[in-house]
């Protein structure tokens, strides 16, 4: 198997806009919303998973026990996504150069999603910087990024952003027409957690 895929699970965000408890540990259809991601990620059976952690880490860490993933605790993760997405792609093999970024409050992607997003990885004729599937026109989550061409621009990121920034200034963005509605779900509030129950 060529181009070997690995995810980072981000869940170390502070999940400001919920409120007060965790949003990460917060119970949709009897599990936690991170362990729903975690899950598809393992399922999806590409290659290594690593989750990274920082806020709430302990219980985050307990919400993901007996996933077979490697757990990474991000100590800046006060400073913004960009440190945590740093984190994550820095503890994948060196052998990795697809790396799907899956965003922990995102419970409604499914494991086929990532399959396919490594799919057109691979075959495409010239590799592209990311995979991004699009749902009704719009850019979802999660993006597979090629390490390989992405690095520099990765190391440079800052604050909150991930690599959004770095992807719209880009020509070789490969888009993936799904029709999966949770690639442009994610439970920022507690009303959006409602929305899905």
């Amino acid at each position: 198997m060529r181009d070997p895929v690995g995810t980072v699970l981000l869940a170390a965000g502070r999940g400001t806009r919920f409120g007060a408890s965790p949003k990460l540990l917060s119970v949709l259809d009897g599990k936690p919303l991170v362990r729903h991601a975690a899950e598809a990620a393992v399922q999806a059976g590409l290659g290594p998973v690593v989750a990274v952690l920082g806020h709430a880490g302990a219980q985050v860490r307990e919400a993901l026990a007996g996933l077979p993933l490697t757990v990474v605790e991000n100590p800046d993760h006060a400073a913004g996504l960009s440190t945590s997405l740093r984190a994550g792609l820095g503890a994948l093999p060196e052998a990795v150069t697809g790396a799907i970024v899956l965003l922990g409050d995102m419970p409604r992607v499914g494991s086929g999603l990532p399959v396919r997003l490594a799919e057109a990885f691979r075959a495409a004729p010239v590799a592209p910087a990311a995979v991004v599937p699009v749902k009704d026109g719009l850019r979802g989550n999660p993006v597979l990024l090629n390490r390989r061409l992405l690095s520099a621009g990765i190391a440079g990121l800052t604050g909150d952003r991930g690599a959004g920034p770095l992807l719209a200034r880009r020509d070789d963005v490969l888009e993936l027409a799904v029709d999966e509605a949770g690639v442009l779900i994610d439970v920022d509030t507690p009303a959006a957690l409602a929305d899905l129950l």
